[in-house]
């Protein structure tokens, strides 16, 4: 064994300097964070207001902005940070002096704290490529969606042309289809007429040929200018966002083919016509479902030039209602595209679609040109409906008649008693009723006509009551044309295609007027509710039981 003979214990100084660590006094973020879906990082919600609606914007900022989005990183990024920090602030705290250290964790908490994400960091398959990712779409829509008004140009607005005397301005709201414009809320102290047209003169110096000022009423006012009628605001829109864009070349090559079909549909509707005196295969097979072979086409070449009286008259009814719309825009500087005519076999066709290729000035001059069209169509067609009446009673035109089936006549209310007091109970009481063409050309005319004037959408009747009584009051005619259509109470056996044709071509409301605010006055409502009116008459048919009370059509069975 070891003896210990002497034990030198040198001093070790051990400084341990342990100092109480206050808990930092957080500052609470003032904006509600989540997480991206995409990369996982931590994104601020702000609040956007749109009309009657908000909804929240999010975006995603990475670790890479360098602290320039208030501190926001990724949960796993602030990991990562969190510990080098400790480690930066232990080893400080070891080779430094106490009060640097202290400094230091000081300028620590004085910053915003990192976002820690209650859910464990994920690592993205796809590599680091995609966690850099940034998504931000609402930056994205404003890059793709239309130009937006200059803030500039907004306070030079509201100095030079709002006023005191004039509109006090009290709130500004996004207005459009996106929220591109600005709508300016507050009161009226003027006659509404006036300040709109000293506006727009002062709009035209200020800003030059670069805006659209619109007068529309205020959404969700809750009571009336107390000068009389619904409160109005002022909504500002860039020109090349509300005026619709020129016609393309497409659309001529589009137009154009379907004015093609509907030259071959009215020639067809002419053909059917004299169903009487076609060939009897022919008749078979596009009247007895069992029919499966084909026949010669070339059978139907004699009758071509039979039936292009008919196929003229229809096309004179389109021509005629598209020339009206052209007639009633040109004194009020409208501009209108070119029309896209609608084949259909029953009718010939089902009219066509044109377009407003600049802003209506005011609802009087959308209620004109709306019925300036059905007016102008309604009149050829009823003139050639009349003047077939008196050939189809005439006996020394018995070689230019054809046989119809005296059920058609059902098919209208007001054309089948008009029809029953000229030709007589005798003819309509029958199987077959001898008329002349032109009256077969005027009745497709009449009813196109009826069809383009219902109450709804962007239809010639839905401009006219959304001119003559609001946006509200077509919304309610354009509920009850669609139930109307659905049961089959009007239009008959084609309420159906047409019903399907409006939705998907012209369900949508025609855009705002600059002044969608005055009234038009009684008469064009009053011609408006009569048209309405006719045309309900016109496309409803006639039952069975009325129709064999009052004469129209031989029935046989109920």
């Amino acid at each position: 064994m070891g003896t210990l003979t002497t034990c030198t214990l040198s001093t070790l100084d051990f400084n341990f300097t342990v100092k109480s660590r206050q808990i930092p006094n957080f500052r609470l973020p003032k904006k509600p964070k989540s997480s991206c879906f995409l990369c996982r990082r931590s994104i601020q919600s702000e609040r956007v207001w749109f009309p009657r609606r908000s909804f929240r914007r999010l975006r995603c900022y990475s670790s890479s902005d360098n602290g320039n989005h208030e501190g926001e990183t990724s949960s796993s990024g602030s990991s990562n940070k969190s510990t080098t920090d400790s480690a930066t602030t232990t080893t400080t705290t070891t080779a430094s002096p106490p009060e640097v250290a202290e400094d230091t964790r000081t300028n620590d908490y004085d910053s915003d704290p990192p976002s820690v994400s209650s859910r464990p960091p994920t690592i993205s398959p796809l590599g680091p490529a995609y966690n850099n990712f940034q998504v931000d779409s609402f930056k994205l829509m404003e890059l793709l969606g239309p130009e937006k008004v200059d803030p500039a140009d907004v306070k030079l607005i509201k100095e030079k042309l709002f006023g005191y005397s004039t509109f006090w301005v009290t709130k500004e709201e996004p207005f459009g289809d996106l929220g591109e414009g600005i709508l300016f809320l507050g009161n009226l102290r003027g006659k509404r007429e006036e300040v709109f047209a000293k506006f727009q003169s002062l709009l035209a110096e200020v800003t030059g040929n670069k805006y659209n000022l619109f007068m529309v009423e205020e959404p969700n006012a809750e009571d009336l200018d107390p000068r009389g009628g619904p409160r109005v605001s002022f909504g500002l829109l860039r020109k090349e966002v509300s005026e619709p864009g020129p016609t393309t070349l497409w659309q001529y090559v589009i137009a154009f083919l379907l004015f093609l079909l509907t030259i071959g549909s009215s020639v067809e509707l002419g053909i059917a016509s004299q169903i009487n005196r076609l060939p009897p295969e022919v008749v078979k097979y596009f009247t007895d479902p069992n029919a499966i072979d084909p026949p010669d086409m070339e059978l139907l070449f004699p009758f071509v030039d039979s039936a292009l009286p008919l196929a003229y008259g229809v096309l004179g009814v389109l021509l005629f209602h598209e020339v009206g719309h052209f007639l009633a825009a040109f004194p009020k500087k409208v501009k209108l595209s070119i029309p896209f005519f609608i084949p259909n076999i029953t009718l010939g066709s089902f009219g066509a679609i044109t377009q407003f290729k600049s802003v209506l000035p005011d609802r009087s001059t959308k209620v004109d040109i709306s019925l300036a069209g059905p007016f102008a169509g309604a009149a050829l067609s009823l003139s050639m409906f009349a003047a077939g009446l008196l050939l189809s009673s005439n006996p020394n035109t018995t070689g230019d008649l054809v046989q119809v089936p005296s059920m058609l006549f059902q098919g209208s209310l007001l054309l089948g008693l008009i029809s029953r007091a000229t030709l007589g109970y005798a003819s309509m009481h029958a199987a077959t009723v001898p008329i002349h063409p032109l009256m077969i050309a005027g009745w497709c005319g009449l009813t196109t006509t009826a069809f383009n004037m219902l109450p709804v959408g962007c239809l010639d009747g839905g401009r006219a009551v959304q001119g003559a009584f609001g946006k509200n009051a077509l919304v309610a005619f354009g509920l009850t044309t669609y139930t109307l259509l659905g049961l089959g109470v009007v239009g008959g056996p084609l309420s159906l295609p047409w019903g399907l044709y409006v939705l998907i071509c012209q369900r949508t409301p025609e855009k705002p007027c600059l002044n969608d605010v005055t009234e038009v006055g009684t008469w064009r409502k009053t011609i408006v509710t009569v048209a309405v009116f006719l045309v309900v008459l016109t496309l409803l048919p006639v039952w069975d039981e009325l129709a064999e009370e009052l004469g129209i059509g031989l029935v046989t069975t109920f």
